[in-house]
């Protein structure tokens, strides 16, 4: 009978590369933990450093070199993580050289609530706690804070910061009532009263229109308050 080599070479040869595959996964299972790394994806307002997430995860898990890397579950470490207040998402993952890498998604204010609490408003309409190692530059909102009031103020906020002109200049919002907004401006001395957040984009508009032709004419200086409230009109008041 005559022996077909090309098969058992064939054969000989898979045999050959199951084995070192089964064996580079041994050695790539056995590997330990010799470095963590972390990342913070998105702005740089670091509300949490890399030290303080270091220590997150040694208070929740221990220390995690030298740490074999089939003993850890990806999925606890990130749900350590994301338990922080100030964390909005994170990802970790491992790679061939044993670094544990975290790549964390910071929760973003909108605004600062000042009042008998103070905290931020992120950009889920979530309350946030203040930081202590970064203050965002943001609105500071005062005025009557309830569930509802921060509903409609959060619709704002997100209104403003869809304008690079309103974004520049707001600085302060005044919650009268649940749906009665007034605002404080970076260079203006005058109060704008909006009423509610209903047709901001036409309100806003108006407005553009009036501030375009006060500095025109220099009378910016000659009011103390300007309305918005009524349709299609902006209403002033002198001084």
């Amino acid at each position: 009978m005559k022996v077909n080599w090309n098969y058992i070479k064939l054969m000989f040869l898979l045999l050959l590369l199951l084995g070192v595959y089964a064996f580079s996964g041994v050695r790539h299972q056995s590997k330990k933990i010799v470095k963590t790394k972390v990342e913070f994806l998105g702005e740089d307002n670091l509300f949490i450093t890399q030290q303080m997430v270091n220590k997150l995860l040694i208070q929740n898990l221990g220390s995690l070199t030298n740490v074999p890397k089939d003993a850890l579950v990806l999925n606890k470490v990130e749900k350590v993580l994301e338990a922080n207040k100030m964390v909005k998402s994170a990802q970790v993952y491992l790679t061939v050289n044993g670094e544990l890498i975290s790549k964390i998604v910071q929760r973003k204010p909108l605004g600062r609530i000042q009042g008998n609490s103070n905290f931020y408003l992120d950009d889920e309409g979530k309350r946030m706690p203040l930081s202590s190692n970064h203050s965002a530059r943001v609105p500071i909102i005062t005025g009557k804070i309830t569930d509802s009031s921060l509903q409609n103020c959060f619709a704002f906020l997100n209104f403003i910061n869809s304008d690079d002109f309103l974004k520049k200049n707001i600085i302060g919002i005044h919650i009268a009532d649940e749906n009665d907004f007034q605002l404080k401006l970076r260079l203006e001395d005058y109060v704008v009263n909006i009423g509610g957040v209903e047709n901001l984009k036409a309100k806003f508009n108006n407005y553009k229109a009036f501030y375009s032709k006060a500095i025109k004419d220099k009378a910016l200086g000659s009011y103390k308050a300007v309305s918005l409230e009524y349709n299609n009109q902006v209403v002033c008041t002198k001084i």
